[in-house]
Formats: C-alpha cells, structure tokens, sequence
C-alpha cells in the first residue's frame, strides 16, 4: 500500500520538526549543565579572600589569574548562559 504523496510530505516535515525539538532539548540541557557548573565555581571564587592566588584552566595549562577579573568573567558568563537558557526555554 502507497502513502500518497502528501501525507508523505507532511510525514517528512514532522520527522524533520521533531529531529529540531530533540537538537534544541539537547542544546538546553548542555546549556543548563554550563549555567550550574558556572554558578558554582562563581560562588566558590567569591568564598576565598580578596588577594588570594587565583588560577584557570587553559587546556592543560593552570594559569594565575586576577580574582576581580575572573569574578567578573563568571558574572558575565552567568548572565550570558541564563538568555540563552530562556531562549531556548522558548524555542522548546
């Protein structure tokens, strides 16, 4: 039995929607992933003192970094993360 050619169509179309649902869930979740782990090591960095020895990672390399500087880096980072968590909230 032949599916004509429409419903055909409109079957690819649906598969092709539902393909783009489950990559925007997937981009969702990594982006929730990257929120959490980021407040994180936000609110870790902001428990040690001012001046304390501050480091990051760069590939395989720890490289010392201003304390200040990587608080705004994080913030920043933060605040990036969450629009693109309510964008993707929205294209769910």
């Amino acid at each position: 039995m032949e599916i004509p050619q429409n419903i055909q169509h409109q079957l690819n179309q649906f598969q092709q929607l539902q393909q783009q649902a489950q990559a925007v869930t997937i981009q969702k979740q990594n982006v929730d992933i990257q929120l959490r782990e980021t407040e994180t090591a936000l609110a870790e960095l902001k428990k040690t003192p001012e001046g304390a020895e501050v480091f990051k990672s760069a590939g395989n390399l720890l490289i010392k970094v201003e304390r200040n500087e990587t608080l705004e880096e994080l913030e920043d980072k933060v605040e990036t993360l969450k629009l693109r968590q309510q964008t993707m909230t929205r294209q769910e």
